[in-house]
């Protein structure tokens, strides 16, 4: 099937208005968000198996409009924020089961949506793009994601250096911690290598965490205006649900991939075979071809309107839709039981490719 730009403009906002529907009207409202969110979405990966896109596609010339998708979803990550805090510190108001129906649905849309579109400014020449894909990771109070996801997972991917890579036999909630701490640590160790080069002594006036700590803490000042401490605590778990999948479709897109070590500290190229894909139609659109992950690490500046689905011969393809594969991650004696034979597989093809 071909994804177009009404398909794409139809999965990531429709489910954003019917989270809005379900703060301003509640009732059925708040059922329909998170079915749009979960059931739905489902239902639809399994009728739209596999979506198709034009080799070759010069970027941004297939789906013009792109850009302007982009920045809407922008423009209603911030708006739906301070909605969903105020709407679930509110006293009385909403009743509790629509209220977790509203932090769930919220949830998994700022963590897949929202995430996938921060994630594609972040990678934009354009600074205008760059700076508001930054600053909806602030206002995912993850603002260090900005540092680490394009200085340090892209040039690492698949070896130790990397904390986004998950290790094959590491459980999703050990990997949790160590990947967050990690890349919160190695970001800004890579901004300041970076800014010594260029500022020397000085590099502390330019560091970016500066503003990430700034951005959280103004974000957190917003909740507490909204719904005082509960907006605070509210906001906090809002952000860590969203930050949690963030890591998860990391530990799901590099599971037990490694690159080969050719020198002391140095790796084999990266290739197709160093990220899990998946091409589920929904769930791409949804996603803004983020499942098209090797063409992504392989091209980073390329926009999603391009990215390409690499064949199965050449790179890991996962057995379901991204975000099934991120809930079976959950129970990981499961998740092994399924992903570590296919990950010693392709490790093995690996092998031999590089003895050949």
């Amino acid at each position: 099937m071909r994804l177009t730009p009404p398909l794409f403009a139809l999965a990531t906002l429709a489910p954003a208005a019917a989270i809005g529907l379900a703060i301003l009207i509640g009732g059925v409202w708040s059922v329909v968000a998170l079915l749009s969110m979960t059931l739905l979405t489902g239902l639809l990966d399994h009728f739209i198996r596999w979506a198709e896109t034009p080799r070759e596609v010069p970027p941004g010339a297939e789906f013009p409009a792109g850009d302007r998708l982009c920045v809407t979803l922008g423009a209603v990550q911030i708006v739906l924020i301070p909605l969903t805090v105020l709407a679930l510190s509110s006293q009385g108001d909403v009743h509790p089961a629509e209220k977790v129906a509203i932090f769930l649905a919220a949830g998994l849309w700022l963590g897949q949506v929202g995430n996938a579109n921060a994630h594609e400014l972040i990678h934009r020449g354009d600074r205008r793009l760059f700076r508001l894909g930054r600053a909806l990771f602030i206002t995912l109070l993850f603002g260090h994601h900005t540092s680490a996801h394009r200085q340090v997972h892209h040039p690492w991917v698949a070896t130790p250096r990397d904390p986004s890579s998950a290790r094959l036999g590491e459980g999703y909630y050990r990997f949790l911690l160590r990947s967050w701490r990690g890349n919160l640590r190695a970001g800004f160790h890579a901004e300041r290598a970076l800014l010594e080069r260029r500022h020397g002594d000085r590099w502390w006036r330019y560091h970016p965490y500066t503003l990430y700590a700034l951005g959280a803490v103004l974000c957190l000042a917003a909740g507490a205006l909204l719904g005082g401490v509960a907006g605070v605590l509210w906001y906090l778990a809002l952000a860590g649900y969203a930050q949690s999948q963030i890591l998860l479709s990391d530990y799901v897109q590099h599971y037990g991939l490694r690159r080969a070590e050719i020198a002391p500290g140095k790796y084999a190229p990266v290739g197709p075979q160093h990220s899990w894909n998946a091409g589920h139609g929904a769930t791409s659109a949804l996603m803004l071809n983020a499942p098209r992950h090797s063409d992504h690490h392989a091209r980073p500046t390329r926009p999603w309107t391009a990215l390409e689905l690499p064949d199965e011969e050449d790179a890991p393809r996962l057995p379901y839709s991204l975000p099934a594969m991120a809930t079976i991650a959950l129970v990981p004696p499961i998740w092994r039981r399924m992903m570590d034979p296919r990950a010693r597989a392709w490790a093995a093809q690996d092998r031999r490719a590089d003895a050949a």
